[in-house]
């Protein structure tokens, strides 16, 4: 069901959602649309500018209550993101953890500064500046980390006075819409505030996305839809914040550590099958250390075990859809294969399980090496030079990238020259706690997304 303006709403038509690894029904979700989006915006229109006038602190009771209700059904949850998006445990433990957390360090936030005493440009002037709320908040999010990447923009979007209209995917809107609107309602948010249409993205989401009701549109997803939303709302002239995928580069230099690097390398390209926006696509090896670092890694990847993420021992689940199985072997490997890459390992599936699959002798001209696989593949690009290594990193749309080398200024001397949001030496990525990681914006992926603690002005037009 929709939830809109305080209340569960049915609607006339449902979906199926479905557990992943075994197929089996575990829900229905409402297929909403264009009124549907537009009753909820209207509701969040009414609602902001009396949850903008509460005190900073009764906003963060609000979340605390927020957090509380979701807390309380942790060990639901955690199984149910397993269910619902086919993760393993471990990584449907830490997306609701992450998802708690943000709600956490959203009260807290809530209740900092609002603005600052600025230079006065004369004597005897004083001069200040308030942040104050951008109103109402779209937000489209995706099926991979479906709480925590909601959570990360309704939490500070909530603190800092803004209401919300969540649309979750249509592959996880348990996880990632309903049981997010069972909470609100139980921590007594007040009508209006926060806000769930289901459906899918042709028509809710569309409908979300376009709609002129918006202060601004959160979108995380593909490049694709995404850059079809950014072209709308710059013909509008509407603001949005978008994070989108991108081909992520794994360097390995001449003189690195090729039993570490191959060991990260599973949690950089496999995580999640592989099926994150930071994982790496791309495998850019230095020709002195390939055969090593290849022989390494499949050894690695046939040693994981892919089944039920509810069996023990279990280390990949299934993927999503169908649609996406079919995407990663008929768009992505088998095209790469007809070019001329070897199956070092894997490129079989039973279902939705599929094997993680090593490919050697990738070139630029393969979708392997091109596209955002989304998917357990590595493929393997050797160089021969650190400067065609660096050629061959640049030059396509990245998210975070990875350099292994012994010598640690050498391994920061070559990810200073790589084009992308973070880069990080001898370590996957930032969600593993890189120590050496050196964090920024990227200039095609990531605009408007702040790594690290919240940024008060992000959701304030302060």
């Amino acid at each position: 069901m929709h939830y809109i303006d305080g209340a569960f709403v049915p609607a006339a038509h449902t979906g199926s959602v479905q557990e992943k690894a075994t197929g089996a029904e575990i829900g229905r979700y409402a297929l909403g649309d264009a009124a549907d989006v537009d009753r909820a915006v209207a509701a969040a229109r009414r609602a902001q500018p009396g949850w903008a006038a509460l005190g900073a602190p009764e906003r963060a009771a609000h979340l605390t209550a927020f957090a509380d209700q979701l807390r309380g059904r942790y060990d639901e949850l955690v199984e149910l993101s397993m269910k619902e998006t086919g993760g393993v445990r471990a990584k449907a433990v830490d997306e609701v953890s992450a998802g708690l957390k943000q709600l956490g360090i959203s009260a807290v936030e809530a209740c900092g500064t609002a603005g600052e005493v600025l230079q006065p440009y004369k004597a005897g002037k004083l001069s200040l500046s308030r942040a104050v709320p951008l109103g109402v908040l779209g937000i489209i999010t995706p099926w991979n980390y479906p709480v925590n990447l909601a959570m990360r923009a309704v939490a500070p979007g909530l603190a800092f006075g803004n209401t919300i209209v969540l649309k979750p995917a249509e592959l996880t809107p348990i996880i990632g819409g309903q049981v997010l609107a069972e909470a609100a309602h139980a921590a007594g948010l007040p009508p209006g505030v926060f806000n769930v249409v289901e459906g899918d993205g042709p028509s809710a989401g569309h409908a979300l996305a376009e709609h002129r009701g918006l202060d601004l549109l959160d979108f995380t997803g593909s490049r694709e839809v995404g850059t079809a939303i950014a072209l709308s709302a710059a013909r509008d002239l509407r603001p949005v914040r978008l994070e989108l995928g991108g081909s992520n580069a794994f360097v390995v230099l001449d003189d690195a550590d090729v039993e570490l690097a191959a060991s990260c390398a599973l949690i950089a390209s496999l995580e999640f099958q592989g099926q994150t926006c930071i994982s790496a696509s791309r495998h850019i090896v230095l020709e002195p250390v390939a055969d090593a670092y290849v022989a390494a890694l499949t050894r690695k990847v046939e040693a994981l075990k892919v089944g039920d993420p509810f069996d023990a021992g279990v280390d990949l689940g299934p993927l999503i859809s169908e649609v996406q199985r079919d995407r990663v072997h008929e768009r992505i490997v088998l095209p790469s294969v007809a070019k001329g890459a070897v199956v070092a390992t894997g490129a079989t599936y039973d279902g939705l399980f599929y094997r993680p699959t090593v490919l050697t002798g990738v070139t630029p001209d393969m979708p392997a090496f091109a596209e955002e696989i989304f998917g357990p593949v590595l493929p393997v690009t050797v160089a021969k030079t650190t400067e065609e290594a660096i050629d061959l990193v640049n030059g396509y749309p990245m998210l975070m990238n990875s350099v292994f080398s012994r010598d640690l200024m050498r391994g920061l001397a070559v990810a200073e020259r790589l084009d992308a949001g973070e880069v990080h030496v001898n370590d996957a990525h930032a969600r593993h706690g890189a120590e050496n990681q050196m964090p920024g914006f990227t200039r095609r992926q990531w605009i408007g997304v702040q790594r690290g603690t919240l940024d008060l002005p992000a959701w304030t037009r302060g």
